[in-house]
């Protein structure tokens, strides 16, 4: 959350001359109401079961970069498709610049009760470790300029 997945995305796409397709996005149009909306009908469960099938679609196709929710690694089928049908980028961030870059903009569902801090550190936690498992490339974003990280994508391509 907050790594810079979609912005990095786009402009990798755009600098590849390929499409961009974010998960979050397709979601939402999928189902015509935003994630927010999901987690308060449905919960965590029924955006993530949701965000599977999307990711199994999305991951089968050619020619496309794909930006995940943060979420997306937790489920093993998810790791799965992601690993095994395309070349896996992990932009990682620090908790400090995640909680500065999610401080404004979008809505959050998971930072939206307790200590944003202590939330962002735990999920950090959980997740680090998933995503260095299927991570071809692992690229650090700290304090750095969206086309300077799809261009370090592109060199170490």
């Amino acid at each position: 959350m907050g790594a810079g997945k979609s912005a990095v995305g786009r402009q990798l796409a755009r600098l590849l001359h390929m499409s961009f397709v974010d998960s979050d996005d397709e979601i939402e149009a999928r189902t015509g109401v935003d994630i927010p909306f999901i987690f308060e009908k449905e919960g965590e469960a029924g955006f993530r079961k949701r965000e599977a099938k999307v990711i199994d679609a999305l991951s089968a196709m050619d020619g496309v970069v794909l930006a995940t929710g943060g979420g997306a690694v937790v489920d093993p089928q998810n790791r799965s498709h992601l690993g095994a049908r395309g070349f896996v980028v992990y932009l990682h961030t620090t908790v400090e610049q995640q909680l500065a870059r999610t401080s404004k903009g979008r809505e959050r569902p998971l930072l939206e009760n307790g200590d944003r801090v202590k939330i962002l550190g735990d999920l950090m936690e959980v997740r680090d470790p998933l995503y260095r498992e299927i991570a071809d490339l692992v690229v650090e974003t700290d304090g750095r300029k969206v086309r300077a990280v799809a261009d370090e994508i592109i060199d170490r391509l």
